[in-house]
């Protein structure tokens, strides 16, 4: 390795110093041997595609909100953009996370709420297990299950515990009705 070496340019009163570079491979990975678009190719990564398009969110039969649901990013997330009437909104990045073997949702909403789920699917519908921080600070545990009822129709659950999962009460029961 070469010592450093000072150089002093006397017209523009600068010092620089030159530093030997460190050593790289000379190949980088070849981006070939990688699939153009692997979140596509992975079965895993299409399990929620049931859920994708246009939806009017109802609970007990009135429209609460509009959700749009997409799949972004050359297949790796599945984004939710959800509206309700009262101007509440927030949105939901799921992605498959093939290094933990699982799904993953972050959702954050226009309060600054942000709640962090994991999970899988499991005798056909998703299942999250996740927690958000209340505006006291407390830690809200949530269990979250989205499923396919038919073609045009999404069931949306979560119930929800504020004592460590002692007990567990309902938060919402949503169902989505695709757009015609």
């Amino acid at each position: 390795m070469k010592p450093f070496r000072f150089v002093m340019l006397p017209a523009i009163g600068l010092t620089l110093c030159s530093v030997p570079s460190p050593v790289f491979p000379q190949t980088a990975p070849s981006v070939q041997s990688q699939p153009s678009k692997p979140c596509q190719s992975k079965p895993e990564a299409r399990q929620l595609d049931f859920w994708l398009g246009e939806w009017v969110v109802t609970t007990d039969g009135q429209e609460i909100a509009v959700s749009s649901i997409q799949n972004i990013i050359d297949g790796c997330v599945i984004f939710e953009n959800y509206t309700e009437k009262d101007g509440f909104n927030g949105k939901s990045f799921n992605f498959y996370d093939a290094h933990l073997g699982k799904w993953r949702q972050t959702w954050v909403d226009h309060t600054g709420r942000i709640c962090d789920f994991v999970g899988e699917v499991k005798d056909g519908e998703m299942r999250y297990d996740g927690f958000t921080y209340l505006p006291d600070g407390k830690k809200m545990l949530r269990r979250m299950t989205i499923t396919p009822l038919t073609a045009n129709k999404v069931r949306q659950k979560v119930v929800r515990s504020l004592d460590d999962g002692k007990t567990w009460v309902p938060a919402y029961d949503f169902v989505y009705v695709r757009k015609s």
